[in-house]
C-alpha cells in the first residue's frame, strides 16, 4: 500500500518511517511506497527503493494537490507549526495547522475512495482547571492558539469521517519526552531538555516550578501508537474519531529525581529559570487523564519517568554513570 507522512522530515516522522520500513506492521497490506513530505530533511536518508522524498512546503496548496493526486491509501498527518511558534505567529499557525489541513481533507474528499488518516492532535486542546481529570467526554477549551487550531481539525476529521470522505483517527498526544537533538519552538520543549542536555554534559533550565506536572509519553510508545491507530477497524471507532493517548503524569521534580538515580552528576547541570511566556501556556496544559477509551482500544503507555529516560539512553546508544 502507498503511505504518505506529512512532516516526514521531523523527528517523529523519521521515527515512524523507520518503523514502517523495518517492521511494516500495517494490517491493510505490505508497504509498497512511502512518500515523505517536508520542507527540510535530515542529512542521512533512507536507502530504500520504496521511499520517495518530496521536499516542499505543506502550507502550499499546490503541493498538497500534487501529493494527494498520488492517491495514498494511508496518511500520517504530522506536519504542524509547534505550540510556541503558533502562539507568537497566529497567521503562520492558522495557515499550516488549520488551513493546509483543511485543504488536505478537501483533496481527500475528491478521491473516489476514503483514505485512512492518522492525525497528530494535542492535549493542548484542553484548558481551564488543570487539576481536573480529563476524560474522553471532557470538552475541548484551549487556552492557546495551537490547541485551538488542533481542536478545529479534530472536529473536521470527525465530520469528514462521518460523511465517508476519509477514515480518520485523531490522536491527542501528550508531551513527547525525550526528543533527541536540539530544543525546538514547542513550549514544552524543556521537558526533554532537562534530561537530554545534562546526559550530554550540557546545562539545561526549566521555566516552571518544580512541582509542575506534565502528561508525557516516550517517542517509542508514540510511534507504536501511530501504527496501532492505523490498524484499528473503523467499526470500533464509530463517529468519534478523537482519542486521548494514554500517557504518564510526572512532575518536573520527579523527572529530575529519576535522572539522579541514573546519573547523579547530571542533575547539577539543571536549574530553574522562570519564563512568563512559557508559564502562561504550559501551566494551562492538563496533567491528569483517564484515557479509558484508548486503553480499551489497546493503545500503550510508559511505566515511569525512569523507564522513559532509560529508553532514551538505550536508543541513543549512550553510556551513563549510575
Amino acid at each position: 500500500m502507498d503511505v504518505l507522512i506529512t512532516g516526514g522530515g521531523g523527528f517523529l516522522g523519521q521515527q515512524l518511517a523507520r518503523e514502517l520500513l523495518e517492521h511494516g506492521g500495517l494490517v491493510q497490506g505490505a508497504l509498497s511506497k512511502l512518500i515523505l513530505l517536508d520542507k527540510v530533511f535530515p542529512r542521512g536518508r533512507f536507502h530504500d527503493p520504496r521511499v520517495e522524498y518530496l521536499e516542499a512546503d505543506f502550507a502550499n496548496e499546490a503541493v498538497i494537490d500534487q501529493v494527494i493526486a498520488r492517491r495514498p491509501e494511508l496518511i500520517f498527518h504530522l506536519a504542524a507549526i509547534v505550540s510556541g511558534e503558533a502562539e507568537k505567529n497566529l497567521d503562520l499557525g492558522m495557515q499550516v495547522n488549520f488551513r493546509a489541513s483543511m485543504h488536505l481533507l478537501e483533496q481527500c474528499r475528491s478521491l473516489e475512495f476514503s483514505p485512512r488518516i492518522v492525525f497528530t492532535s494535542s492535549v493542548a486542546v484542553y484548558g481551564g482547571d488543570t487539576d481536573k481529570v480529563i476524560t474522553d467526554e471532557t470538552a475541548a477549551r484551549p487556552r492557546n492558539s495551537y490547541g485551538t487550531q488542533k481542536a478545529m481539525v479534530d472536529l473536521l476529521l470527525n465530520d469528514y469521517s462521518r460523511r465517508g470522505y476519509v477514515d480518520a483517527r485523531s490522536l491527542r498526544l501528550p508531551t513527547i519526552a525525550i526528543r533527541p537533538g536540539k530544543p525546538n519552538a514547542a513550549t514544552s520543549s524543556f521537558v526533554s531538555s532537562i534530561i537530554r542536555e545534562p546526559l550530554n554534559g550540557k546545562k539545561a533550565t526549566f521555566p516552571v516550578p518544580l512541582d509542575t506536572k506534565v502528561w508525557i509519553q516516550s517517542p517509542k510508545k508514540v510511534v507504536q501508537n501511530f501504527v496501532h491507530a492505523a490498524n484499528i477497524d473503523k467499526n470500533l471507532l464509530g463517529n468519534d474519531r478523537i482519542i486521548n493517548l494514554p500517557g504518564l503524569t510526572s512532575s518536573i521534580r520527579e523527572m529530575i529525581d529519576s535522572l539522579a538515580t541514573i546519573d547523579p552528576e547530571a542533575i547539577k547541570l539543571v536549574s530553574y529559570e522562570p519564563d512568563e511566556f512559557l508559564q502562561n501556556i504550559v501551566l494551562t496544559f492538563p496533567r491528569n487523564f483517564n484515557p479509558r477509551r484508548a486503553l480499551e482500544l489497546q493503545f500503550v503507555s510508559d511505566g515511569s519517568a525512569e523507564e522513559i529516560i532509560k529508553s532514551y539512553i538505550e536508543e541513543e546508544g549512550m553510556t551513563h554513570r549510575s
